[in-house]
């Protein structure tokens, strides 16, 4: 059957077609066209798929192209089945398919083509080495009691990342405690060192969830302003006994602290007793710059160093990290131990067997080859249409300037109409307002979605930046 010159083919009695003239791979096209049909209610939980010799044949394609689609659509969970039985579209995906599907996020973005700031590069991922560690995982035996610091093999996976990709030794005395992310251990710090009403600093606009965690603690949070350096340090008041802020990347805006601010926020903390939290949330990601000293190199018992594998691999594992002075993370194993909270052992185990076999390396590298292209996109697109764009230099988010709010929610408005999610700044603005623009994201969609949403968006901020209000 053709369609407008292209070379479809149909399955009979599956809502199945690929299309041979596209630069699509056919396995991916055969997975997609399932996983669509899954979705839409065309196949329903329990219906048997045709084997794969079966569907080749009826697709006239190789066995090899059906085989990659179904191994595809089982490590997401949308399969299951046993030899000789056949294979069968589970009621609902499993978890993990939310953790390996490239497509799209379901908040706030339901339906949109997703460009909000946050979401990490899922369609790198090894899908092999993802089952292995999984399967390996599921082989270990049940634990009677979690281990309140992280498991030992994760620890030490953590350890050895930061110190080849953060340089962060452990020369300084400092512990690394596994944590179920970054708000939980934000939330666990609060927790353990505050009083309700101490004074807890944040960037404004900053990290929301952050925030949260702070406000559910009952400490008096203060929004700080940020400028092109990060973190106004002059700003910080002088009874503050906690610091959140982003060194490496600022979220939203992206600005990377410079070496003299990060000195001068360590002397703050020197001076008044004041602990900083120092967010390296995408640390890991930087284009065309040298690497700036992490805050806690230059201070290991003034600053707790949060990390997370929600960025560089997924959110879902519920895995990060901190890195703290014995004096802090032994008030956080007491909080723990009281309250009987702690990161779950099955993501760092996760984690643990992908370092022990060299496949997180190998998944940073496919990272850091796989993000400056998609960045260079992003820049192109943009300033191709005259738009000015920041923070660009580090992270999977850059900033796009706007120079009112009315603007900004026209720009985040006139992209849904378009069907693409943008982030306005105003959902990370707790003081007064005097940042405006779209924090925009080019990580989470895949490579084919990712060029129509970036051209969508800026003909929608172009006409934004001509509009009248």
């Amino acid at each position: 059957m053709t369609d407008g010159g292209k070379n479809w083919v149909v399955v009979e009695d599956l809502p199945l077609a690929i299309d041979r003239a596209a630069s699509v791979p056919l396995a991916v096209q055969v997975a997609d066209g399932l996983r669509t049909a899954a979705t839409s209610g065309a196949l329903r939980g329990g219906d048997r798929l045709p084997s794969s010799r079966e569907l080749a044949t009826r697709l006239g394609v190789s066995r090899t192209v059906v085989t990659a689609a179904y191994d595809q659509l089982h490590a997401e969970g949308w399969l299951s089945g046993r030899h000789g039985s056949g294979t069968y579209l589970t009621a609902s995906p499993e978890p993990i398919a939310a953790q390996v599907t490239t497509a799209r996020r379901a908040d706030p973005a339901v339906g949109l083509l997703d460009l909000g700031a946050g979401a990490p590069c899922i369609e790198v991922i090894d899908r092999a080495a993802w089952r292995r560690a999984w399967r390996a995982v599921s082989d270990r035996n049940p634990l009677v009691r979690k281990e309140r610091a992280g498991e030992p093999d994760y620890r030490a996976a953590v350890a050895e990342h930061l110190l080849r990709h953060r340089g962060l030794g452990p020369g300084s005395g400092s512990v690394v405690l596994a944590t179920a992310g970054t708000s939980s251990a934000v939330s666990e710090l609060a927790a353990a060192l505050l009083r309700p009403g101490d004074v807890a600093a944040i960037e404004d606009p900053g990290y929301s969830r952050a925030a949260g965690a702070f406000q559910t603690a009952g400490v008096r949070l203060v929004p700080v302003p940020v400028d092109a350096d990060g973190l106004r340090v002059d700003q910080l008041p002088l009874d503050t006994k906690m610091v959140y802020c982003t060194p490496a990347h600022q979220f939203p805006l992206g600005a990377r602290m410079p070496a003299a601010r990060r000195v001068e926020l360590v002397e703050f903390a020197r001076r008044t007793g004041a602990l900083v939290i120092e967010d390296d949330y995408d640390g890991e990601l930087r284009y065309d710059t040298a690497p700036l000293p992490l805050l806690a190199a230059l201070a290991p018992e003034l600053v707790v160093h949060l990390g997370t594998t929600s960025k560089i691999l997924c959110p879902t594992l519920g895995v990060g990290w901190m890195v703290a002075a014995p004096a802090v993370t032994d008030a956080v194993l007491n909080h723990r131990e009281l309250t009987g909270t702690g990161p779950a052992p099955a993501g760092q185990q996760v984690v643990a067997e992908l370092a022990r076999h060299g496949d997180l390396a190998r998944h940073l590298r496919r990272l850091r080859r796989e993000m400056p292209l998609r960045r260079a996109l992003v820049i192109e697109e943009l300033r191709g249409r005259g738009l000015t764009v920041r923070g660009d230099d580090a992270g999977s988010h850059l900033f796009v300037p706007l120079d009112s709010a009315p603007r900004e929610e026209a720009a985040v408005a006139a992209a849904a109409e378009a069907g693409v999610y943008l982030d306005g700044l105003g959902r990370y603005t707790r003081g007064p307002r005097h940042t405006f623009g779209i924090a925009l994201g080019y990580a989470a969609l895949s490579r084919a979605d990712l060029p129509v949403a970036v051209r969508s968006a800026g003909e929608a901020l172009a006409r934004v930046v001509q509009w009248t209000p």
